[in-house]
């Protein structure tokens, strides 16, 4: 398996038992720690890996950093192998991050372009989040900034959205909306082996 942009590899503890072996990458400029980096490379350029090595690819809160996404896209088709599967989760509405390398937000009908410009199967596509998803985690990232009670009162957002988001007129706005005003996407991707790449 390899994950791509891993950072500090938060989702390490989530794969690692499915796995025979896994490959960390990341890129010099990151704002996380490197300790797990197996290999330092960018992504905007050829990979450094063989035709059709990986099973499994983990793409989590990458691809707005990309400015080649394109390429980014043919050198995902070409490392997977058939029936291979590609992870990949992207924001949209959320502010800038790891300035200045924040490039993208990408709507549904973008994502789902590349996908099909490179032949690849979309196996599972969901929007993430909703209007009040998207209203509490704007606001809990201002109040953040504001010290220790703009702390508390992003908590306090986050909790009511929580308590909210259960009822029954909560769960009805957070699907009504959640197509329009998604915090990002998560995309499961097949490598069907139609491309040329070796398969």
């Amino acid at each position: 398996m390899l994950d791509l942009g891993c950072g500090n590899v938060p989702l390490f503890d989530a794969y690692q038992k499915y796995v025979s072996g896994v490959v960390c990458v990341d890129w010099e400029n990151t704002a996380h720690k490197n300790e797990y980096v197996d290999f330092t490379c960018d992504l905007n350029k050829e990979l450094p890996f063989g035709n059709n090595e990986f099973d499994t690819i983990v793409l989590s809160d990458v691809f707005e950093h990309i400015h080649n996404p394109q390429l980014l896209w043919k050198e995902l088709a070409r490392i997977l192998t058939k029936d291979g599967v590609l992870l990949m989760n992207v924001p949209f509405y959320y502010p800038l991050h790891e300035v200045p390398y924040d490039y993208y937000r990408y709507t549904e009908f973008a994502l789902k372009r590349f996908i099909e410009e490179e032949k690849l199967e979309l196996l599972f596509f969901e929007s993430v989040g909703g209007y009040l998803e998207v209203l509490a985690d704007m606001n809990s990232k201002f109040f953040s900034l504001l010290g220790f009670w703009g702390r508390f009162m992003a908590n306090c957002f986050q909790q009511g959205t929580v308590i909210i988001r259960k009822t029954k007129l909560g769960k009805r706005i957070c699907n009504k909306t959640r197509n329009y005003f998604p915090l990002g996407y998560f995309i499961i991707v097949k490598n069907i082996g139609v491309h040329n790449n070796g398969n």
